[in-house]
């Protein structure tokens, strides 16, 4: 059974006056554990798509299927998608999104913050383990009080990877994750979402531009006018 599934997803944006289709009926099926490279030229569709399996935007009320693990993320209540982008998916974009007032330790367990809520002052020492331990294994165990203007571009990617797989996802997204990057540190960034991917089973799907990261998925899917070609 697949872990992520759509049948004709649509998404059209309203810009003033005009409609502008951006995804016109996707296709997609991706198994547990597989690793998906989605290519594609800018503004054909990769992050949109990205953004509704995520739950982070919702497609359009067309006849449509977008299941993850078999349950409709369409049909989900603001509480359960929710826990839905918390739990089962890791986000990874482009930018970082790191939040400059807190340091890099911080910045990992806010995530596990946010699915515990009110109980994670019971799991603090238990995350902050797991997320120490994320990060040394990433070669950022002496940056953990830094804040993030005191890292690399690099360095500040690898934190957000942490962050990304610090509440055990089953599906990591990621956004052009090398997209920032010069070569020798985005060959670093694949090697390790390649690892984790590797030792803990997770499904990754990548919108990327990087012609050696998608050499390495399963899979590669491109994505022509809204449509998978």
């Amino acid at each position: 059974m697949a872990l992520i599934q759509t049948a004709n997803l649509k998404k059209t944006y309203q810009l003033g006056h005009v409609q502008v289709p951006v995804l016109r009926g996707v296709n997609l099926s991706v198994q547990p554990g597989e690793f998906v490279a989605i290519l594609g030229a800018s503004g054909s569709g990769k992050s949109t798509l990205l953004h509704l399996l995520g739950g982070l935007d919702a497609p359009d009320a067309d006849d449509f299927k977008l299941l993850f693990d078999n349950r409709p993320i369409n049909g989900m209540n603001a509480a359960q998608l929710d826990q839905y982008r918390r739990t089962d998916v890791g986000f990874v974009f482009q930018f970082y999104h790191l939040l400059p007032e807190l340091n890099v330790l911080q910045n990992v367990t806010i995530a596990a913050m946010t699915r515990w809520g009110w109980a994670f002052s019971s799991r603090r020492a238990e995350v902050e383990k797991r997320a120490t331990e994320l990060l040394r294994s990433f070669g950022l165990g002496d940056r953990l009080r830094h804040r993030p203007v005191e890292l690399s571009g690099g360095e500040r990617q690898r934190v957000a990877i942490a962050r990304a797989l610090i509440n055990g996802p089953r599906l990591i997204l990621a956004d052009e994750p090398t997209g920032n990057l010069d070569r020798k540190t985005g060959a670093g960034i694949i090697d390790i979402l390649l690892e984790r991917r590797k030792a803990e089973g997770r499904t990754m799907i990548v919108v990327t531009h990087d012609p050696e990261l998608a050499a390495k998925a399963d899979r590669v899917v491109r994505i022509v006018s809204g449509v998978i070609e």
